[in-house]
C-alpha cells in the first residue's frame, strides 16, 4: 500500500508491503528502528523468535516517549521482563501488526509527539 501523508519535517512511513516498508520513499526490506527525531537504524532482527531482551533494551535508551512495535504480519506480545528498561524510563510500549505501526507512527509523528517505531520486517523468501 502507498501512503500520502501531508507534507512533513519529520521522516515518515511512505508505503509497506509483505516483507518491506518505504521511508521517505526509499525501500527498507529488513527490521528496523525510526524515531520521529530523524534516527534511522537497522534492528537485528529476521523474525520475531530472533527478539529478546536486548533489543528492548536498546529501545530504552531513545529519548522518546511512547515505542510503537510492529510485531510482524500479526499481533504478538513481547514477555514483560523484556521491558523492564522501558518501564524504568516510563517510556510507553504499544504493539501492533507492522502495517497498522505504520500508520500510528505517522499520526503520531505528525502531531509532533517524540515516538519511536521498532519494526520487525519479516521476509519469507529466502
Amino acid at each position: 500500500m502507498k501512503l500520502q501523508p501531508d507534507k512533513s519535517s519529520v521522516q515518515s512511513i511512505t508505503g509497506y508491503g509483505a516483507g518491506w516498508i518505504s521511508v521517505d520513499g526509499e525501500r527498507i526490506q529488513s527490521s528496523v528502528i525510526l524515531t520521529s527525531g530523524g534516527l534511522r537504524e537497522p534492528w537485528d532482527c529476521r523474525a520475531y523468535g530472533d527478539l529478546a531482551s536486548r533489543h528492548f533494551s536498546r529501545l530504552a535508551d531513545l529519548d522518546v516517549e511512547l515505542v510503537i512495535f510492529g510485531s510482524g504480519g500479526r499481533i504478538r506480545f513481547p514477555p514483560p521482563d523484556w521491558l523492564r528498561g522501558l518501564f524504568e524510563r516510563r517510556v510507553g510500549l504499544e504493539t501492533m501488526d507492522t502495517q497498522a505501526a505504520c500508520r500510528t507512527y505517522n499520526i503520531l509523528a505528525g502531531e509532533g509527539r517524540r515516538v519511536a517505531a521498532a519494526l520487525l520486517i519479516e521476509n519469507t523468501a529466502h
